[in-house]
């Protein structure tokens, strides 16, 4: 288990947001902007997102050394993709049409990412 304030954050948002990602995906959808009513695909693009969150945050349960400094690093990744399809879908029209949600999206995962070096950086593998 990851000892760090930030590398506990970070498990917890996964572990959390994983959780209602998979298991309440119109809730999930609905609270980050999206009408799931007009998406029906939501559901799925949720549950999507919801298993590869669940995933990170074991393997940085399950993991310690060389192995968890992994995990690290791919969910860093992870986030910085995320941080960029924000980006970019939101300059698409392809977000909400509220900008303060589109740029709360966006940056979600520029705050995992910040959580998961910042890990790194206390040494917590």
């Amino acid at each position: 288990m990851p000892t760090s304030l930030s590398g506990r954050t970070l498990v917890a948002v996964r572990f959390g947001l994983g959780s209602a990602a998979w298991f309440a995906p119109k809730f999930f959808m609905t609270a980050i902007g999206i009408d799931p009513l007009a998406n029906p695909q939501a559901a799925y693009m949720s549950r999507l997102f919801g298993v590869r969150d669940l995933t990170l945050g074991i393997g940085l349960v399950a993991t310690h050394g060389d192995a968890r400094r992994l995990w690290w690093q791919l969910g860093m990744l992870c986030d910085l993709g995320d941080a960029a399809a924000g980006v970019v879908s939101a300059r698409n029209g392809g977000l909400t049409k509220r900008r303060a949600q589109n740029g709360l999206l966006a940056g979600a995962g520029l705050v995992g990412a910040s959580l998961g070096a910042a890990a790194l950086a206390d040494g917590d593998v």
